[in-house]
């Protein structure tokens, strides 16, 4: 009869750990103290928030004295994995209340292509060119959503959203 019970493990006598005997015989031992050691990923995003990326240029929007939505998708945009290095591709989808200025879309393709050879995580993506676009043209309202294609059969959405009256820190 297979299954798993909990037993004493030779050796396993450090507080905090946790031992499973599977009936074949085989011994898993891991201690909280595993999960407390340096992640292999940390410090590879310590850059990101500086990193310098394209200017987006801009354009006055001359009905800054409406509300209106621009909607932007792109299901193009590539960036790297920071550990492995192997390719993430996604779909981003923006919309925006522009105020006094607008995004020019030539710039923007092209700032997105500086993302290409960039090792960052998902969510960075998200936070980074969300800084970015608030920072070329202050919009009265924005929301970008970052969907990832799957990888390792996980599939992953980050959105944010950033107003100029935030309920709470965007």
């Amino acid at each position: 009869m297979r299954g798993v019970r909990p037993e004493p493990v030779e050796g396993s006598t450090v507080e905090g750990c946790a031992a499973i005997r599977i009936f074949t015989g085989i011994s898993i031992s891991h201690t909280y103290n595993d999960a407390m050691k340096k992640s292999s990923y940390e410090g590879k995003q310590d850059h990101i928030r500086n990193w310098k990326t394209p200017a987006i240029e801009t354009f006055k929007n001359i009905y800054a004295d409406r509300d209106y939505e621009i909607h932007m998708e792109t299901s193009e945009f590539t960036c790297v994995c920071p550990k492995t290095g192997l390719p993430d591709f996604a779909q981003l989808v923006l919309t925006y209340v522009p105020d006094k200025l607008c995004i020019e879309l030539k710039s923007f393709k092209e700032y997105l292509l500086a993302y290409r050879d960039q090792g960052i995580f998902h969510e960075n993506v998200v936070n980074k060119i969300l800084d970015d676009i608030v920072a070329a043209i202050k919009p009265r309202r924005a929301r970008l959503e970052g969907r990832f294609s799957s990888r390792g059969g996980i599939q992953t959405t980050v959105t944010r959203d950033y107003s100029i009256k935030p309920t709470r820190k965007s």
